[in-house]
């Protein structure tokens, strides 16, 4: 093996270290744990906020936030009894995230409060969402999501509405 051989053999080994360090080093942010999943089996120990290193390609992880969250809801269809049709513009959601994927909040939050809130108006005329009704719309939702995270996922919590 002459000098340029070697020497590009030692820089084809310095970029590939390069390119498993790169793909092994995440990040986590403060206020959320890493749960790790090796083979698609989901580990049993999750990870702090910080920098870590993981197997590459092997192993992946998800970011799980664990503090207080907001999400918001926007433009909700309601069509009401009389066949009116309105939108609910902003909605907030509060929730406390625990062990929980972080597509939690689609399936368990935003797609329940879609079908609460057209069962709502469905049941209604415009006069009584509007007027009559509307201080209960967001007191009936929390109600209703609530109910069912309790079935679906215990110790996830709506804490304001």
């Amino acid at each position: 093996m002459n000098m340029t051989q070697a020497r590009v053999l030692v820089a084809g080994v310095v970029g590939l270290v390069v390119v498993l360090l790169y793909a092994s080093i995440h990040k986590i942010e403060e206020g959320h744990l890493a749960v790790y999943y090796r083979g698609g089996a989901l580990l049993t120990s999750p990870s702090g906020p910080g920098y870590h290193i993981m197997l590459p390609f092997i192993t992946t992880f998800r970011s799980v936030q664990t503090t207080l969250q907001t999400d918001e809801v926007k433009n909700v269809p309601c069509g009401t009894r009389d066949d009116s049709k309105l939108a609910a513009d902003e909605m907030l959601v509060f929730d406390i995230v625990k062990n929980y994927t972080a597509d939690y909040d689609k399936t368990l939050i935003f797609n329940k409060i879609h079908h609460e809130l057209n069962q709502f108006c469905s049941a209604h005329t415009l006069q009584e969402v509007y007027i009559e009704l509307f201080d209960q719309i967001d007191e009936n939702l929390k109600q209703a999501l609530q109910k069912d995270l309790n079935v679906m996922a215990p110790g996830l919590t709506i804490q304001n509405f």
